[in-house]
């Protein structure tokens, strides 16, 4: 007979979901997918960098009420890997570098009151908000970096109430947003990461893009063959009427060299 400890008989569980139905608006869900498909493209050459979004981070064993779920959240020194949900027991107790909020009418509370405490006392080092409806945050893009433990004001570079730009020293990117659309952008280029359907749609368009060239190279090519072999037709009836070499080159406007590459040895 199998006797059970009493750890054994209360193991605590920690599910991957609260068991109720995931509601984003479409605006928080686009946001969700772009920054993890555009951060997990732009860290596709590292394995030890962790990419997910709103999925339940534990940070105390033997304790599943100790849980937050980040809208996008990025760890760096853990394995890549897919995961149900995050234990920080189980990956060394490394927490989580960056966390974006995207704010609502709903979470802006925990987000700005509750969450902020949560993250500081993790570690977090950067913690974003971003408000993509411009009624809960002004400026609508916010972010805090961890300095001694406690978090002070990432400045922001404010060109208008929804156009601005903060700095992630942790990911390396600027967080830009454009006319109230959030994008990330590499520095060093200038250039935005996009999601995979982004990357996608532009190497078909660059692909057709060079198709068309291709196209018109081949064309062009085929209109100068032909051109020339229409020259050559005609020098060869030239030469055939009994003029010499130099008087065709000299009526054609050609050098005798040039004619004699278009007919041949023949003449």
């Amino acid at each position: 007979m199998t006797i059970l400890t009493q750890v054994e008989q209360t193991e605590i569980k920690y599910p991957s979901s609260d068991g109720e139905p995931m509601a984003e608006s479409d605006i928080t869900r686009d946001y969700m997918i772009y920054s993890v498909e555009a951060a997990i493209l732009y860290f596709q050459g590292r394995s030890d960098v962790y990419v997910s979004a709103h999925s339940f981070i534990y940070y105390e064993q033997g304790n599943n009420q100790a849980v937050v779920a980040p809208d996008f959240y990025v760890v760096f020194g853990v394995a890549k890997r897919k995961r149900d949900n995050y234990k920080v027991w189980e990956e060394g107790g490394i927490t989580p570098d960056f966390v974006l909020e995207i704010t609502s009418e709903t979470t802006q509370t925990k987000d700005q009151e509750t969450k902020p405490e949560i993250y500081r006392a993790l570690g977090v080092r950067e913690y974003f908000q971003y408000d993509p409806s411009g009624d809960y945050l002004n400026p609508i893009l916010q972010g805090v970096r961890l300095v001694n433990n406690q978090y002070e004001p990432i400045p922001a570079n404010n060109i208008a109430f929804d156009t601005l730009w903060l700095c992630s020293e942790v990911l390396g990117l600027e967080l830009h947003i454009i006319s109230g659309e959030l994008r990330f952008r590499v520095p060093e280029t200038g250039e935005f990461l996009k999601t995979h359907k982004e990357e996608n749609l532009g190497r078909l368009a660059a692909e057709s893009a060079f198709q068309q060239s291709e196209q018109a190279r081949l064309a062009e090519q085929q209109a100068r063959l032909a051109a020339e072999s229409t020259l050559r037709s005609l020098l060869t009836q030239l030469l055939s009427s009994g003029m010499n070499l130099e008087q065709v080159a000299q009526m054609m406007n050609l050098s005798t060299l040039e004619v004699r590459r278009l007919v041949g040895e023949n003449f």
